[in-house]
């Protein structure tokens, strides 16, 4: 069922078992998952089916410490989320990004990696991806030309990536959801404010705007927020009529802990004989799976690093541009952007450049940040059209994640050297190892996580093992914004095996 919250009266009460607030990755998958539940589900979604420079508007905000993209265009706010503009690299977190480790402050998770592996298979057939297999001993049987870099598995490892279509939720998802019985879809239905009892300990209703001028009330058992990062922690932080800090926010943990994945162009990788390297070539829309050089747990441990991946391309005479000076600020733009560039990959077809040698590669990091309290999002003096608070969105980083490329870098080289296959050179920004500083093409992958973390303390974090916030009984939190730490991986398959965990808990008490 779809309502468009535009046209119903203004002061409507709409009411429900459940609750989820956005339509973005984690907020469908939710909703599909209680699909003929009999229970009665309402899924908001603040925009509509399409991309709209006012609506994208109500996430403009600010941007201060590292650089950073356009908050409104980074995140996509109609039905379907930032799928509409994702590329679709897929990879299971390591076990190591759910321990503590001593040298990595704030780090560990109430949950361990085995606790998301049968959720991990059941979010492959939801983003299309093929058998829950990230073991590169698999793929090399089906295709004997992926050959690996012949590293000491001690030390480098090769991390299998698989690639959704990519799955457009907006799209696919559709026509289930309005088909649907018993999940009821509201367009236009941006909630500005979550309304707890006097007591703060329960959530009694949900206040709803749009554009047209229309409010109204929305009251469910359980309210799920499935808004992203950013948004998430702005409406919470908002949410401040009854608990003047914010909802969940007793210990000022709400916002804190912004992650993204440090993505930038590192260097080259020089061959003493040309090599296809078909393993690690990778080019948008026409390939299944391919790998990226990481570091093993036991070297992370000896170096005392964070977790991050180097990936190759062909050098074809220039180094490729920095993504961050790429990026629109028109949010239109950019999908169709995207739009165009699948279109135009899925009617060439696949590429040969995999099958071709070369003796150059480019190397690209995609390095996991270090769980940073500084690193948060709060609320502006300036307000949306809505009435909602803009946000501020501090990007800080630490000296932890350079030393992590870098050392990164000299593991590989070495291994390049001892296999006497060729040399790393890594560029200027990287060679001095006294300089702390962050060089201007450093940019993210769009990876909003943190900022709601999940931590058994209240004083360390927004959410239980169970995503439930802390303190709150009926009100949960789905997506990457709970992830105590970023991984080296692209966090669209965890935070859908994250929702799916979320989901059979639901289940148990609803």
């Amino acid at each position: 069922m779809h309502t468009d919250a535009r046209t119903i009266e203004t002061g409507s009460i709409l009411e429900g078992d459940i609750c989820i607030v956005g339509a973005g990755a984690a907020g469908i998958s939710l909703a599909l998952e209680w699909n003929n539940s009999g229970k009665n589900v309402i899924l908001l979604e603040g925009g509509g089916f399409q991309v709209e420079t006012e609506i994208q508007d109500l996430y403009r905000g600010k941007t201060t410490g590292q650089r950073y993209f356009p908050l409104q265009s980074a995140r996509l706010h109609y039905f379907g989320g930032t799928t509409g503009h994702w590329s679709g690299f897929c990879s299971d977190f390591d076990p190591i990004d759910f321990e503590k480790r001593d040298w990595v402050p704030h780090s560990g998770w109430p949950i361990k990696r085995a606790d998301l592996d049968p959720f991990y298979e059941r979010a492959q057939k939801i983003l299309d991806l093929g058998p829950y297999q990230y073991n590169l001993d698999y793929w090399k049987k089906k295709d004997d030309s992926l050959v690996p870099l012949p590293f000491d598995n001690q030390v480098i490892w090769n991390k299998v990536w698989q690639f959704s279509p990519p799955t457009r939720f907006g799209s696919k998802y559709k026509e289930e959801i309005l088909k649907s019985k018993n999940i009821h879809l509201y367009s236009y239905a941006n909630v500005t404010e979550i309304i707890a009892d006097e007591q703060v300990q329960s959530v009694k209703e949900l206040k709803v705007k749009n554009l047209a001028g229309k409010e109204h009330i929305v009251r469910a058992k359980t309210v799920v927020l499935a808004c992203s990062s950013i948004q998430n922690a702005r409406l919470l932080l908002a949410s401040n009529s009854i608990a003047k800090n914010g909802l969940g926010n007793d210990h000022d943990q709400v916002g804190r802990y912004f992650m993204e994945h440090l993505e930038v162009d590192s260097g080259d990788l020089f061959l003493t004989q040309e090599a296809a390297l078909k393993l690690y070539m990778w080019e948008f829309f026409t390939v299944k799976m391919r790998a990226e050089l990481a570091v093993t747990k036991q070297m992370q441990e000896e170096s005392k690093i964070l977790n991050g991946t180097a990936s190759l391309s062909p050098f074809t005479g220039s180094r490729p541009p920095a993504f961050i000076d790429t990026f629109s600020d028109d949010a239109k733009a950019s999908v169709e952007k995207w739009e165009n560039r699948e279109k135009n990959f899925s009617e060439k077809g696949p590429s040969e450049s995999d099958l071709k040698k070369y003796a150059r590669f480019n190397l690209f990091t995609r390095m996991e940040q270090a769980p940073n309290p500084n690193s948060r999002v709060t609320l502006d003096q300036e307000r949306d059209e809505l009435g909602m608070p803009r946000v501020i969105l501090n990007w800080e980083l630490t000296p932890l994640e350079k030393r992590s490329i870098r050392k990164l870098y000299d593991l590989i080289g070495q291994q390049l050297g001892i296999s006497g296959l060729g040399r790393v050179r890594v560029i200027d920004w990287l060679q001095d190892d006294t300089n702390d500083e962050w060089p201007s093409i450093l940019g993210g992958g769009w990876h909003h996580m943190g900022t709601t973390r999940m931590h058994e303390d209240p004083g360390q974090g927004v959410v239980d093992a169970n995503c439930k916030v802390h303190g709150i009984s009926n009100l949960y939190i789905a997506g990457a914004s709970c992830f105590s730490t970023g991984g080296a991986a692209n966090p669209t398959l965890t935070l859908v095996a994250l929702t799916l965990r979320l989901s059979d808990y639901l289940k148990s008490k609803v």
